[in-house]
C-alpha cells in the first residue's frame, strides 16, 4: 500500500477482526481512524446488490462535488469498469477477501486533470440485514492542488491485489494482472487488462 492513510485503516481493521475472518460493523470506532475518516466509507448491500453507501467521509464528497450516501458504488466506475468492479465486490463480500487497488480520475470541467488513488475495500461481518457490508477508503496519492475547486467524474480501475487472510487459507477467486496474448481459457477471461479467474471456496 501506497497511503499511510490505506495503511493505517487496513491495520486497524486487521487488529479488530482479531481471530475472526472478518470484523463486524459494531467494532470498528469511527473515533480510532479519525485521520483518515474523511477519505472512508461504508457499503450496504441491498437487494439489487447495487451496493449503496452507508457513510462517505467528507473528503470523499468534496473529490466528486456531491453526497455520496445512498448512491451506489458503481455509479463512481465508467461503463467498461463497472462489471470488474461488481465481480471484485462479490469476492470481497461473499469470499470475505480485501483488496487495494489504484484508481485513474478525471476533473469534468475545463480542460480535465487526471488524480491517481489508492483504493481499500475490506470486509465486514454482517449480524443483520441492513448492517454494512463493506469498509474502504478512496485516497489521493497524492492530494492535487486543485482539492475542493473541481471535482471528478468517473473512475477507471488500475493494479490490484488481494489482501487478507482469506488471501493464505483459501483459493479465493482473483482478479490479477492480465499479459498481452494469453489464451482465454481454463476458466479465465480477458477483461481490459486484467484476468478474471471465475470459482472459489466450496466450503
Amino acid at each position: 500500500m501506497k497511503n499511510t492513510g490505506t495503511r493505517d485503516l487496513f491495520a486497524y481493521w486487521n487488529e479488530r477482526r482479531g481471530h475472526r475472518i472478518a470484523p463486524e460493523r459494531g467494532d470498528i470506532e469511527p473515533n480510532a481512524i479519525r485521520h483518515v475518516l474523511g477519505d472512508s466509507f461504508f457499503l450496504a448491500a441491498d437487494a439489487a446488490a447495487q451496493y449503496p453507501f452507508r457513510l462517505a467521509g467528507t473528503r470523499l464528497c468534496a473529490l466528486f462535488g456531491r453526497e455520496l450516501k445512498s448512491e451506489s458504488f458503481f455509479t463512481m466506475w465508467g461503463k467498461l469498469d463497472q462489471m470488474t468492479v461488481r465481480k471484485l465486490m462479490d469476492v470481497v463480500v461473499h469470499e470475505k477477501v480485501g483488496v487495494v487497488a489504484n484508481a485513474l480520475g478525471r476533473t469534468t470541467d475545463g480542460a480535465p486533470l487526471l488524480i491517481n488513488l489508492e483504493l481499500l475495500l475490506l470486509p465486514l461481518l454482517q449480524r443483520g440485514p441492513m448492517d454494512a457490508r463493506v469498509l474502504g477508503a478512496l485516497i489521493p496519492t497524492p492530494m492535487p492542488f486543485w482539492f475542493g475547486a473541481r471535482h471528478v467524474g468517473t473512475l477507471e480501475l488500475g493494479m490490484l491485489r488481494h489482501i487478507g487472510p482469506t488471501v493464505d487459507k483459501h483459493p479465493a477467486p482473483r482478479l490479477v494482472p492480465a499479459n498481452h496474448g494469453v489464451e482465454v481459457g481454463q476458466g479465465r477471461e480477458i477483461r481490459r487488462g486484467l484476468v478474471v479467474y471465475e470459482g472459489g471456496r466450496s466450503d
